[in-house]
């Protein structure tokens, strides 16, 4: 593979990520922000049509859109914000920086620019840009569990899976529900070798969630550490089943972001499994 097409491969995976963490949140092409105030009726309609593409994933009609929408109301800071998604989800996240900041300036009160240009940060690998805007969020309302889970993979991405743990421990408390936090606390458990915390939390997970391949996924490469292997193929049956990019250690690393430790695990589970 030529440097090039690497340097493009890798620019994949992060904006892959960036759009699979904001469609995991619920918060691609920001579907909590309301039409604006400031839209004439027509206007209106405009941010409407822009929007129905953007959230039915159809990315290339909906740039034009918002274009459209914002040439007749440049003052529309949630139009400039969904801009910005859709240009991360196309690739573009200097593009998406520059829409999220000038969403900024025209609402300095509203999180969900500074969210949304973290995710943007973190496709640039710009760690500390992203933890910047999760802890901007985080003075204001420390509770905010999007920030939280957001600022534990920044921690995680530079190796500090104890303030990791700490933070996806803080978006559980704060989002009961939240099962990719639930997750991620018990991979970074895992991570730092607690397996029996690692292991409580996974089955926990589990059992609320059946078809939550993360959790089948993660259990089955510590359970074969700990040399289950029959237990260890069946979880492995059912996770493959429901998303088989567990089967790649880079898509592991890059995109979902898991620690080194649980992905090196269920490789080489894998690897005998074959």
């Amino acid at each position: 593979m030529s440097c090039w097409n690497r340097l493009q491969d890798l620019r994949d995976h992060r904006i892959e990520l960036a759009a699979a963490r904001l469609a995991a949140l619920g918060l691609l092409v920001l579907l909590l922000q309301p039409v604006s105030a400031l839209a004439t009726p027509p206007g209106k309609v405009a941010f409407e049509q822009a929007l129905q593409a953007s959230q039915q994933g159809d990315f290339s009609s909906a740039l034009p859109l918002w274009n459209q929408v914002l040439a007749a109301s440049p003052e529309d800071g949630a139009a400039w914000s969904n801009r910005g998604n859709v240009r991360l989800a196309l690739g573009d996240p200097e593009g998406a920086i520059l829409d999220q900041t000038r969403a900024m300036e025209l609402e300095p009160d509203n999180p969900d620019p500074h969210l949304n240009r973290g995710t943007a940060e973190e496709a640039l690998l710009d760690w500390q840009a992203a933890a910047e805007d999760y802890d901007w969020i985080l003075a204001r309302n420390p509770a905010d569990a999007d920030a939280l889970y957001n600022l534990a993979n920044v921690r995680g991405a530079v190796g500090d899976w104890a303030a990791a743990q700490s933070l996806f421990s803080s978006a559980m408390a704060a989002r009961a529900d939240f099962a990719m936090a639930r997750s991620g606390y018990a991979l970074a458990v895992y991570q730092q070798g607690d397996l029996d915390l690692a292991e409580a939390e996974l089955r926990k997970l589990i059992r609320r969630h059946p078809m939550f391949a993360d959790a089948r996924a993660a259990l089955s490469g510590l359970l074969w550490r700990q040399g289950y292997q029959g237990e260890a193929e069946s979880h492995w049956a059912a996770a493959a089943g429901l998303d088989s990019r567990y089967r790649q250690a880079d898509w592991l690393l890059t995109v979902r972001r898991w620690p080194p430790q649980p992905t090196a695990d269920l490789m080489t589970f894998l690897s005998l499994e074959s």
